[in-house]
């Protein structure tokens, strides 16, 4: 909903007072104009619609020694109902799934001159698996959020996965090349060793590279306005829980899967 104030523009502590009584969810609340704000909440009914305008042109403003309604003109209303929900949930899914399928493709693509000891499509399959896990972590995370406070995932809660994805792949493969380097250099008696050398090479880098990102999230999310506050906790959460994957989970998985490849391959010499 937008709505513009005829005479001065109230506080929001006073928007969100004049709200208290109606079950609308969790509501945003952001000002655009001079006099006018856009509020956002979960979907309701016309009579509900028809209740949140006539609160708001009643919204009392103290003016010398009387009090006088600021009145509230409505600009535009939209709802999204749950048919347009579950297509919004469905091009989500595709969107999150297309960028998956697309890392592999390129990792595989990238790594093809590196094929000993693992294939090169297995890296992009092992970075697949810690993103899976970072972006598990925070869709858990705002889960629980919506179950015991009521906060919606939405469109931005969307695009801060999508960045998550992207910020920690880019984590990931910064791993894996350099281990691809130490292997064309023969580093490392064993494909373990040249795995945990890389890491001890990198993860400074990681670290500082993450933190810096943190420390400018982290101010977004305290002196923000409402619209980016669980935007950047979304962030927040998917970019330490990708550095994380990218040192302590990527590359083990790697030589796991490299060890119980060799183990499996002995085997069959030996059958």
């Amino acid at each position: 909903m937008e709505v513009e104030f005829l005479g001065e523009r109230p506080r929001l502590e006073e928007v969100k007072n004049a709200l208290l009584n109606f079950d609308i969810g969790d509501i945003k609340i952001q000002p655009i104009g001079e006099k006018g704000f856009i509020l956002r909440f979960k979907d309701i009914d016309e009579a509900t619609h028809q209740q949140i305008l006539f609160s708001l042109k009643n919204i009392r403003s103290d003016s010398g020694s009387s009090e006088t309604a600021l009145n509230a003109e409505e600009k535009r209303f939209n709802s999204i109902g749950p048919t347009i929900g579950r297509e919004l949930q469905k091009r989500a899914l595709v969107a999150v799934g297309a960028v998956i399928a697309l890392i592999i493709i390129y990792i595989a693509w990238a790594f093809r001159h590196v094929s000993k000891p693992i294939s090169s499509w297995k890296y992009g399959v092992v970075a697949v698996i810690a993103l899976l896990h970072d972006v598990l972590i925070p869709t858990g995370v705002f889960a629980a959020l919506g179950h015991f406070k009521g906060i919606e995932m939405d469109v931005l809660f969307i695009t801060a996965l999508l960045t998550i994805l992207g910020f920690s792949v880019h984590d990931t493969i910064v791993v894996f090349d350099r281990t691809r380097e130490n292997l064309k250099k023969h580093i490392g008696a064993t494909f373990e060793e040249t795995v945990d050398i890389s890491v001890r090479e990198t993860v400074i880098r990681s670290i500082n590279t993450s933190l810096t990102v943190l420390f400018v999230l982290s101010a977004l999310f305290i002196f923000g306005g409402e619209t980016t506050k669980f935007f950047s906790l979304t962030l927040i959460i998917g970019i330490f829980f990708g550095t994380y994957s990218s040192i302590f989970l990527a590359s083990p998985i790697l030589v796991s899967w490299n060890n119980w490849s060799q183990r499996k391959g002995k085997r069959g010499k030996i059958t």
